[in-house]
Parts: structure tokens; C-alpha cells; sequence
């Protein structure tokens, strides 16, 4: 099992959004027996809301699932069971390196770099453009499993 967790500051829009993406990618590619998939928050301020209805009404209108979830905040245990911890932008990689410890089984990945770029998912919170976020986030999804493939960790 690959387990992958997508993270983001409230984890309500950026990773919860990604979370069903990816989630909703790896069923349709038979690949779900292969993967657990969760999002996390850097910070506290939305522990327990439901994902912001930018989000649900991106997804309902591309026809993507979403995962039923609640904000939560990562922790080392959440740490230590990862195989890969994607944070959104510069600010949660610099937030995740703080809280675990500096990665030291280097487990952390900006999203986007699996698509060959260095840039931040754009933040709907800020912007309140989920079409942007979701086109970002679908980049980062293929990125991903292509990687996975190229490094022989997943087949399809």
C-alpha cells in the first residue's frame, strides 16, 4: 500500500480537493486496492469543518466524488505510517519541515514539482477561483502517477 497525504494550512479546499481527485483518479485506473489516500492541515484553524463549498461544487461539477471529510491537523504519527506528504505550497512545506522535524526520511513533496514546476497550487480561500485550483490540482495528480510509474511503484 502507498499511503499518500495531500496537505494544505485549513484543509478544506486545496488538500481535501486533491484528495478526491486523486482518489477518484485511482479507482477509475483499478489502482484503489493499491493506495490510502487522506489530507491534513498545517494549522488548527479549521479542525473539524467539513471541506469549503468551493470545493464540493467544483467537484459535483466535473463528476468527481467527494471524499467525505473533516479538517484535521498532520501529526508525527501521521508522519511516520506516510509514504509521500504533498503540501500544497511554499508556505506548508516550510510549516511541515518545522512540524516533522525536517523530514528526515525525506517523505515531503511540493505537488506540483511531480509536474516538472516549482509553482504553488493557487489558494481559492484567497482567490476564489476553485477552477484554477482544480486545473492545478489535476496537473499535479498526473504528475504523481507518473512518477509512481516511472519508479515502478505503481502498473497500469
Amino acid at each position: 500500500m502507498i499511503s499518500v497525504l495531500f496537505v494544505c494550512h485549513g484543509n478544506i479546499c486545496r488538500s481535501t480537493m486533491a484528495e478526491s481527485v486523486f482518489t477518484h483518479k485511482v479507482k477509475t485506473l483499478g489502482l484503489s486496492d493499491q493506495f490510502l489516500i487522506d489530507s491534513f492541515a498545517t494549522s488548527t484553524e479549521e479542525i473539524g469543518n467539513p471541506p469549503h463549498r468551493g470545493t464540493v461544487n467544483k467537484l459535483r461539477e466535473v463528476g468527481i466524488p467527494l471524499v467525505p471529510h473533516r479538517a484535521k491537523q498532520i501529526t508525527w504519527a501521521d508522519y511516520e505510517k506516510a509514504d509521500y506528504i504533498i503540501g500544497m505550497d511554499s508556505a506548508n512545506m516550510r510549516n511541515l519541515n518545522r512540524m516533522l522535524k525536517n523530514d528526515p526520511e525525506e517523505k515531503l513533496y511540493k505537488f506540483l514539482t511531480f509536474a516538472g514546476s516549482g509553482r504553488d497550487i493557487a489558494d481559492p480561500w484567497y482567490t476564489g477561483n476553485f477552477d484554477e485550483t482544480y486545473e492545478d490540482i489535476q496537473e499535479g495528480c498526473e504528475g504523481f502517477l507518473d512518477y509512481l510509474e516511472k519508479h515502478g511503484e505503481i502498473h497500469y
